[in-house]
């Protein structure tokens, strides 16, 4: 059974967009020029950092700018170029087969429905939204482990299938905000909302924040949480 949103979800999930959309641009980090470059960076985007994808994105789209190009690559090359980015044979074999797929799928283009995409080796529901959005400006809502934190600490959801947080929070927020605020929640969850010590002084969402109450409360020495949150329905006095 699919599990419901928590009480005021909707409410929270607002307020998160608008607070998020004066704090953040709506960009992912990844450097890319189209949608293949997009595509690719964000396969080596798994496990490393974005500005390490960066440092080797250049050179590698500089010898293989095309889908054609990196589906005949030698994989010992390849290997080395993105060495830094980590598990870099894993990425290899992945960015070749996709490629392939791409070649052989779609005439070498990167497909704009996420039908089609998925259909695509190592391309799941999480990259088809990322590309959809950053690559061709059409609405998805991206779930990685930063989404997937921040949307149960927030209480948008109460789920970590990252499928049912994406249906839960598209079902909240109007579609144009689906991208902007996934890209959001991401850097947020970098920056402020990490993952062992949240910096929930400092985070603008702290006053309806289900996690942040409880954490501030604590640190201030009180006790479970008591009252109304402004616009929410999530407690805000202390005992």
């Amino acid at each position: 059974m699919t599990p419901r949103p928590p009480r005021g979800a909707k409410k929270r999930a607002l307020l998160t967009a608008d607070r998020l959309r004066d704090l953040y641009q709506a960009e992912t980090e990844l450097k890319y020029e189209n949608p293949f470059q997009l595509l690719i960076a964000t396969i080596l985007s798994a496990q490393t950092t974005d500005r390490s994808v960066n440092l080797v994105t250049p050179e590698l789209f500089r010898r293989y700018p095309t889908a054609e190009d990196l589906a005949a690559a030698d994989p010992a090359v390849i290997e080395t170029l993105i060495k830094p980015t980590g598990f870099f044979r894993l990425k290899t074999r992945r960015i070749i087969a996709a490629s392939r797929a791409l070649v052989e799928l779609f005439g070498g283009q990167v497909p704009k429905t996420m039908e089609d995409m998925i259909k695509i080796p190592g391309i799941g529901r999480k990259t088809a939204n990322v590309i959809l959005g950053a690559g061709f400006d059409s609405p998805g809502f991206a779930v990685d482990t930063h989404v997937t934190r921040l949307t149960n600490r927030i209480g948008l959801v109460a789920t970590k299938d990252p499928v049912k947080i994406e249906y839960q929070v598209c079902a909240m927020v109007p579609k144009e905000e689906w991208t902007a605020l996934s890209l959001r929640l991401i850097l947020h969850g970098r920056r402020v909302c990490l993952a062992r010590r949240p910096r929930c002084e400092e985070c603008v969402l702290n006053d309806f924040c289900p996690s942040s109450l409880v954490r501030l409360g604590r640190r201030l020495g009180k006790g479970r949480p008591i009252g109304e949150a402004p616009g929410s329905d999530v407690k805000l006095a202390w005992h």
